[in-house]
């Protein structure tokens, strides 16, 4: 990773907490993302998940509701974590520009 990207990473409070030859985690406090790995550098960028107590939790949106689908399991979404969630799929998205 180069330097201006840990960088923009630091400075949005987002955090790599694991690598894998193919993919980063970055996490920012309950919030998760799994990156794709390239030759070039990073490439796209999955869904933004968010730990519930029922585990990892992704939003959908059902019948004009937010909703948090985790395993075996729907969730209500207030409007806080739909902010959340989009909010740290942009910084994300922003920090790994190159």
């Amino acid at each position: 990773m180069k330097p201006e990207t840990a960088a923009r990473l630091v400075n949005s409070h987002i955090e790599l907490a694991s690598e894998t030859e193919g993919h980063c985690l970055f996490t920012r406090d309950n919030l998760v993302a799994l990156v794709e790995r390239s030759a070039a550098g990073m490439g796209s960028i999955g869904s933004t998940g968010i730990m519930t107590e029922s585990g990892l939790a992704y939003l959908v949106w059902r019948d004009g509701r937010a909703l948090l689908k985790a395993k075996g399991a729907y969730i209500e979404a207030g409007p806080e974590q739909v902010e959340a969630i989009r909010q740290f799929s942009a910084d994300l998205k922003k920090a790994l520009e190159e």
